[in-house]
């Protein structure tokens, strides 16, 4: 979500079935994350939101809110899950009422608390009493010198135990978030373990598209990230979390070379997934900086359904390079994000991709 962690593309969702869940991606996203501020104590490394310390003064307001969340009621049933995230989304007052008046239209709403003093025991069972379906917590490490160096914020990687024990005490389902870097790559196997023994429904691993405060980090080159997805679908199998990448499609592609039975999920920017920024912009990913609409003008289902741009990513036929060539493109189709920040074309290759050749021979 990203969020405090992976502002964007945090899904923060709850498993409610397979992938995709039987939807028409062209009518209907799975998953619909609003910024709903980028007010954030935090001075997170990879940052999208490039966070602020003072909420913006032209950011939706409760009833544009409101108006947002019945606009997200008509996308009908099945509908997306909503993500409120952030920066840190309780940054702002009304983020209960936002939960409640989302949760009492049947929209499932998961939200992505940055660890701050904002997050306390009594905030946690607000969030459940709320309705909240699942919180998003990031683990950017395996010890706190580690995550707390990466977040920037000592007592960070103490507060995701402490508030992941709350959470549990009263109910609340969560997710881990860790972003990877080849500098956090090696952590991930300790970094599965906590996953594990912290009782979360699911683990999601993103991979860094460099925007933002992401410019800085060294991503994993292509053959290492191809290594890694592979370790990352055998991990997965039996585990007690369900494992979902971000901004990494051709994990897909990896996965049913491991098991030709492999589901896994099936979302890239504007095609299943949709950002909306927290002064209202539409955007295909919080990665992806290209506006399709506004909400002040539109509803999100028309922009969703209608906007050229969001046609356009949804039409892996018409993708450029080696994606638009890839007999896989309809199944993994490339992170569009990362295309566009390494060519400023949303339609190009995603360059963390070695090609199906190559996956080939580097997976088994």
């Amino acid at each position: 979500m990203h969020d405090h962690g992976h502002s964007g593309d945090s899904s923060a969702h709850p498993g409610t079935g397979g992938p995709g869940h039987g939807r028409d991606y062209d009518r209907t996203p799975l998953i619909l994350t609003w910024e709903v501020t980028q007010a954030c104590g935090l001075t997170c490394d990879h940052c999208r939101a490039e966070a602020q310390e003072e909420r913006h003064p032209d950011e939706l307001t409760t009833a544009e809110g409101e108006a947002l969340i019945d606009d997200v009621a008509s996308f009908g049933d099945p509908g997306p899950i909503l993500v409120l995230s952030g920066g840190d989304p309780l940054e702002r007052p009304d983020l209960f009422h936002l939960v409640e008046y989302a949760t009492a239209q049947g929209i499932p709403t998961c939200v992505t608390p940055a660890p701050t003093d904002n997050l306390d025991r009594e905030t946690v069972a607000q969030l459940a009493d709320a309705g909240v379906r699942r919180i998003a917590l990031s683990l950017d490490g395996a010890t706190a010198a580690a995550h707390d160096g990466f977040r920037g914020e000592e007592g960070s990687y103490e507060a995701v135990f402490r508030t992941a024990r709350q959470a549990r005490e009263v109910g609340l389902p969560i997710q881990i978030n860790t972003t990877v870097t080849a500098a956090t790559v090696d952590s991930l196997p300790d970094i599965a373990d906590i996953v594990a023994d912290l009782g979360a429904a699911m683990w999601e691993v993103f991979f860094l598209v460099p925007v933002g405060n992401g410019t800085d980090l060294e991503p994993l080159s292509p053959p290492a990230s191809v290594e890694l997805m592979e370790w990352l679908y055998e991990r997965q199998r039996g585990a007690p979390f369900r494992l979902i990448t971000v901004e990494a499609p051709h994990y897909r592609v990896v996965a049913q070379q491991v098991d030709s039975d492999a589901r896994v999920g099936s979302t890239r920017a504007g095609r299943g997934f949709l950002f909306v920024s927290h002064t209202g912009e539409v955007y295909p990913s919080g990665f992806l900086p290209r506006s399709a609409g506004s909400v002040r003008e539109a509803s999100v289902v028309d922009v969703y359904r209608e906007s050229q741009l969001l046609r356009s990513l949804r039409d892996a036929d018409g993708f450029a390079g080696r994606c638009g060539t890839c007999p896989h493109r309809s199944v993994c189709g490339g992170s569009r994000s990362r295309a566009y920040a390494a060519h400023g074309d949303a339609l190009a290759s995603d360059p963390l991709c070695p090609g199906p050749e190559r996956i080939a021979s580097l997976v088994g």
